[in-house]
């Protein structure tokens, strides 16, 4: 699947034709620079390396990477499948490669939130405020195991811990615009990541 590399703007919100208001993110989609370009012969696979987001420092090895396209080291580098047409080495691919009205998948890595009790982390109820005692169990999980058999928990059991961090991808996503002097697209719906993250757009 071909498609650029993005930062995460923020979020907002626009009114459609017929005055719906649709809640949207702003994402600055390239330019990226082509760092390299597989090919069948050499690689045993097609497919084009892109990057994006120049770094202040880098080490020797990324920079000789970068100084073969004529550019500077990146912060961010993908290879992507499917482009279609003639790439050189060193050329830059921009926002203009969507069309509005299209549909695209967005991947980025979720928030962290740290450690988390199961009502935020699996939406559990609790005890409803319950009598009878139930002063201080409002968020607990509950029982975790059954008797003398099996004797143990079983794995995969929705417990507290470490939540977010991970990577998600939101699929059939509408762009609404294409805003090509400014490299941002404005995306429908909501997409993983802070703001400033790096997300991955793809047709």
């Amino acid at each position: 699947m071909s498609g650029l590399i993005g930062k995460k703007i923020g979020m907002t919100s626009i009114f459609d034709e017929n005055g719906k208001n649709i809640p949207c993110t702003v994402i600055e989609a390239g330019p990226c620079v082509i760092t390299q370009v597989r090919t069948e012969e050499v690689d045993g696979y097609t497919a084009l390396q892109l990057g994006f987001d120049d770094k202040k420092t880098a080490n020797k090895a990324a920079e000789g990477h970068a100084k073969k396209a004529g550019a500077a080291a990146m912060r961010k580098v993908v290879e992507f499948k499917g482009f279609e047409g003639e790439h050189k080495l060193g050329d830059s691919i921009t926002v203009e490669h969507f069309t509005e009205g299209e549909f695209v998948d967005v991947s980025g890595i979720s928030k962290g939130k740290g450690f988390q009790g199961v009502v935020k982390r699996h939406g559990f109820g609790g005890v409803g405020q319950a009598t009878h005692g139930q002063h201080n169990r409002l968020r607990a999980p509950g029982s975790i195991g059954a008797a003398s058999y099996p004797a143990r928990v079983f794995k995969g059991m929705r417990m507290a811990g470490r939540m977010g961090g991970d990577k998600v991808k939101v699929e059939n996503l509408r762009i609404l615009k294409v805003i090509a002097d400014k490299n941002l697209l404005v995306i429908s719906g909501a997409v993983p990541g802070h703001k400033n993250s790096y997300v991955i757009i793809q047709k």
